[in-house]
């Protein structure tokens, strides 16, 4: 029965071919689409994975990671005074505006980090050091993002607000889908660039023969000759995070307890109470995860679709060798097997160039547009899992054809 369903699978090669790459086109989107979504949940939570610290503490007000009220930077020496706590380093973001050489803007999120600490360093850098994040005015960028920022080559100096920024490194790999182009430096400058901007004058005189006071306003960029050298963080100086180091055997539970006690309005996380709180937030409290999954299921119904008609019509080819089968003695179950057998082949033969495929669409979106579509273990055998219930549920319309026939069809002209 097995040579059976190949022979009939393979009888009309273009027939064939076409619904094969039906079956590739949804197993394709519904695995790009999966691994949209597990890039994305990925990407929102890398600034988390990127720091070696135990425990982080944020205000109490956190929305998601990039969204939560300042803290003043004095909560870090408090921190440090806690028992049980090793080390602890401040960690500030910010949006601001990057200024290009053609006078262009945009939107960027600094990340500023103790360029000598040991709790947070970025990833996969390509060029440079962080160690040259210590003079002032530098900057690291994502490979990925030059032609966004219109950056050529390390050493280049653009603006931010009213400020410079010479890129003195390169990163690869880390850029989020939901986030602005991360710009990451140290704390001095990151502290310069949130608090940077134009000086405002307010002029007022008395109108001749009027007694209506006119007021203006008179904006003044800052000389770029005498900008100041980019000042170490005050206790009265806002950061966003402080990342703690908990000392080694130390019950991190008990240590977050003890951290929201002694520090008022703030809340602790470990590292992955974080990781879960910030993708909860994208995947329940935004419509992304309803789009992405919107789509998936109109690739399995593009699949269902697509196989069911090709599985249909070659039933209906071969309406008089299952009628032959049938008159032979063999049991609807043998016939359905056959066809079952051909979906399965159909599933398999679909699958594997989808997922090959797939693949090579991951490995160059990231390398050329830093944007990950992750393509777990789990993911390709609950795709697999989709795929074969997907052919396998179409060829119940091929069976409703075969269950009504007639082994008398055999002898009809």
């Amino acid at each position: 029965m097995v040579s059976v369903a190949r022979k009939n699978l393979l009888e009309d090669l273009p027939r064939f071919l076409v619904a094969q790459a039906g079956i590739m086109f949804a197993v394709s989107l519904v695995t790009i689409q999966t691994g949209i979504f597990n890039g994305f949940t990925r990407s929102t939570t890398q600034i988390i994975e990127h720091s070696q610290a135990d425990i982080w503490v944020t205000s109490e007000s956190i929305v998601h990671l990039e969204l939560s009220l300042p803290i003043p930077a004095s909560t870090v020496n408090d921190a440090q005074k806690i028992a049980g706590v090793a080390s602890a380093e401040p960690l500030l973001l910010r949006g601001a505006i990057w200024r290009n050489s053609l006078r262009e803007i945009v939107l960027v999120r600094i990340i500023g980090f103790d360029s000598s600490g040991q709790l947070f360093v970025p990833k996969n850098i390509t060029q440079g050091s962080v160690s040259a994040l210590a003079q002032p005015y530098t900057v690291m960028v994502d490979g990925t993002n030059l032609t966004t920022l219109n950056v050529s080559n390390v050493g280049e100096v653009e603006e931010i607000a009213t400020l410079p920024a010479q890129v003195v490194g390169l990163t690869q790999g880390n850029r989020s889908i939901i986030s602005n182009p991360f710009v990451f430096t140290s704390l001095a400058n990151a502290n310069a660039y949130a608090n940077s901007g134009q000086s405002a004058t307010l002029s007022c005189k008395l109108q001749a023969g009027s007694s209506d006071i006119q007021c203006t306003n008179v904006y003044t960029p800052p000389d770029p000759e005498t900008t100041a050298t980019p000042k170490p963080l005050a206790a009265s100086d806002l950061i966003t995070h402080v990342l703690i180091q908990a000392q080694p055997g130390e019950d991190l539970q008990a240590l977050k307890q003890r951290i929201e006690t002694a520090l008022p309005n703030t809340r602790a996380f470990t590292q992955a109470e974080l990781i879960r709180h910030n993708q909860q937030f994208w995947q329940q409290r935004t419509g992304i995860g309803f789009i992405l999954g919107l789509s998936t299921v109109v690739g399995v119904i593009v699949g269902v679709v697509v196989v069911g008609q090709i599985l249909y019509s070659s039933v209906t080819d071969h309406l008089k060798e299952f009628g032959t089968l049938k008159a032979m003695g063999a049991s609807d179950w043998k016939i359905y097997g056959v066809i079952v057998e051909q979906s399965l082949w159909m599933a398999i033969l679909g699958y594997v160039p989808s997922m090959i495929l797939c693949y090579g669409v991951g490995a160059w979106t990231m390398a050329t547009q830093g944007i990950m579509i992750l393509i777990t273990p789990v993911s390709a055998i609950a795709v697999l899992g989709v795929t074969v219930l997907m052919c396998v549920g179409s060829a119940a319309f091929a069976i409703q054809k075969v269950t009504r026939v007639d082994p008398a069809i055999v002898f009809k002209a």
